[in-house]
């Protein structure tokens, strides 16, 4: 009786030693499987993803200076596919989405470059406005990789 219960224990000891060894080993393969590297993008479309604060009182402003300034300078970027504005009026916070034929076409455009067309579009809403200082502020910028 005592072997059967010191069999049985050493059993159970075992079988969740296993487990925890299963488990461990199935887990540790689980981000590699999630966490794809951004290099493997870099010929995928992939989404600017912008989001800015914009009062409603200066909405329309905004609006004319992203036609006037962005819109022609982007059409005229390889790889540009195009983009869309949205608007929160709860938040009064706008998301611009612009689509690039791949990240590398994008990333390819020098910084220098867009820091102009920024002060372009700035100076273009401070005028406009009759103010000193951009009243939209940058709240996030990131990217979005197409799925599938």
């Amino acid at each position: 009786m005592i072997f059967n219960c010191n069999l049985k224990r050493k059993f159970q000891r075992f079988c969740l030693i296993l487990v925890c060894l299963v488990v461990l080993t199935f887990q540790s393969y689980i981000p590699n499987l999630k966490a794809l590297t951004m290099d493997n993008y870099q010929s995928a479309m992939v989404i600017e993803e912008l989001r800015l604060k914009v009062p409603a009182d200066a909405k329309a402003v905004w609006l004319n200076a992203e036609k006037e300034v962005w819109e022609p300078w982007l059409s005229s970027q390889d790889g540009f596919l195009g983009r869309q504005l949205f608007w929160d009026k709860e938040k009064e916070e706008a998301l611009i989405l612009v689509n690039w034929e791949s990240k590398k076409l994008w990333k390819s455009i020098p910084m220098s470059e867009v820091y102009l067309v920024q002060k372009k579009f700035e100076d273009n809403v401070k005028d406009a406005l009759n103010v000193v200082e951009n009243p939209f502020e940058l709240v996030y910028e990131g990217e979005l990789d197409k799925q599938g």
